[in-house]
């Protein structure tokens, strides 16, 4: 398989060459930013987690698929270039911000927002190479299922959390250990309820939380600058309509933010099952009821309960005018039918929306499967909860040899591989022999 990857990448460099789109990531920019996150690493040189965040790093270019690398490979698919190493992603692999194996390489991959940013071009870099850590050294996560926490009483109790969490940052002394135990309290109740969810959210807390709470760290000079991106990042998480895939991205980050300020020791975080809130309980001696959810009723009303009632009663309002339309664009109107068999994902966490047994709308989406490459720009897909099924619609089907279209997005089939009819819908399947 590795072989057939390998093959593949410099199958693609060598033919297509590299395209040379206008871009504002120029070679010039490239190195101001390489040295930009050489400098934020090494001005922490290790002190948070033990090692010095620095490492071979590519940022990648969503549109061309162009590598700017600060390292060489060691096969030969990256080339000097004004100080850089520059290549051509492979078309079949999905850009995202996890480590990836290139060239006998472990790299960070950070791909690039369509417009000039500083902060959000470091953020991503320093959010890779951390990934990268979590890699190396037994950190990273095997995944995780947190749909739980798109369930309307699981929202209750972590909105009333990050409430909390956010009291005790902004606080000091006794208001902030009452703070701490309230957040714990409503951690405590939500966890009574899903039980069997626990591990789950602590690897999504451990793997996401951390890298957002190192970046946005080591990415500001002062307290004030940390706790101002900090927040904008709740603010931006919390009016999301779906947390299931989103939620650890922050709240990983506020139990850290709490821990670093009393001078935890983050090379304790040994596993990716790791568990925050406990290490807070712990650090600041926080004693809880034997059943939270006994007292979290009462503690609620110190935080807005009603105005978050009423803002889940809209959001549940909301997706109720939309969900008509949008399963019956899936379930009734024609179709296009793919089968998952070790699929990957790339989207954005915001852009999707979970339908109880039905599955997961992503607005927008990339995946790559053994039948080829599926881009969906607008209109979005559905996903089984069980990963094994997708489907799209047919409107405005097109086909041309193994370029297949439709409203909204685009299909590259592999060899082997065609698009049949059946009915009024359509179904990819391996050729028969």
């Amino acid at each position: 398989m590795k072989k057939g990857i390998i093959l593949f990448a410099l199958l693609a460099i060598i033919g297509c060459k590299e395209k040379q789109a206008e871009t504002y990531f120029t070679a010039e920019k490239a190195l101001l930013y390489f040295k930009k996150v050489e400098e934020i690493c090494n001005l922490d040189n290790g002190r948070l987690w033990g090692k010095n965040l620095y490492g071979p790093l590519m940022f990648i270019d969503r549109e061309t698929r162009r590598i700017i690398s600060n390292s060489p490979d060691e096969e030969g698919f990256l080339k000097y270039n004004n100080g850089i190493y520059t290549g051509v992603y492979p078309r079949y692999l999905l850009i995202s911000n996890s480590p990836l194996h290139f060239g006998g390489v472990l790299f960070a991959m950070a791909p690039l927002p369509s417009e000039e940013d500083e902060f959000r071009i470091t953020a991503r870099a320093v959010h890779s190479l951390f990934h990268r850590f979590q890699e190396m050294n037994g950190l990273s996560s095997s995944g995780y299922n947190t749909n739980n926490m798109d369930e309307k009483q699981a929202r209750l109790w972590i909105k009333l959390e990050w409430k909390a969490l956010r009291k005790a940052i902004t606080s000091e002394g006794n208001e902030r250990n009452l703070a701490i135990r309230d957040a714990l309290i409503f951690r405590g109740a939500n966890r009574e309820l899903y039980q069997n969810d626990a591990n789950d959210e602590n690897h999504f807390e451990n793997y996401e939380g951390l890298a957002t709470f190192t970046y946005t760290l080591l990415g500001t000079s002062t307290c004030e600058e940390y706790r101002t991106k900090l927040f904008e990042n709740l603010d931006r998480i919390y009016a999301m309509q779906s947390y299931a895939r989103s939620y650890g991205f922050i709240h990983g980050a506020l139990y850290a933010t709490l821990l670093h300020e009393s001078g935890f020791n983050f090379t304790m975080i040994n596993s990716p099952n790791f568990d925050l809130g406990k290490a807070v309980k712990e650090l600041y001696s926080i004693d809880l009821p034997e059943f939270c959810r006994d007292v979290a009723g009462s503690i609620a009303l110190n935080y807005d309960i009603p105005i978050i009632n009423e803002e889940e009663e809209k959001r549940l309002a909301d997706i109720r005018e939309s969900v008509n339309k949008q399963i019956s664009l899936f379930t009734e109107k024609p179709v296009v039918y793919f089968a998952l068999e070790s699929p990957y994902f790339d989207f954005e966490p915001e852009n999707l929306q979970s339908f109880d047994t039905l599955g997961t709308i992503y607005n927008s989406i990339r995946v790559s499967d053994n039948w080829g490459k599926l881009t969906v720009d607008k209109g979005g897909c559905l996903v089984s909860n069980n990963f094994k099924r997708l489907r799209i619609t047919a409107k405005g089907f097109k086909a041309e040899r193994n370029r297949i279209s439709g409203d909204g997005w685009n299909l590259i089939l592999n060899d082997g591989w065609e698009m049949i009819v059946v009915g009024p819908n359509y179904y990819v399947r391996k050729l028969m022999p």
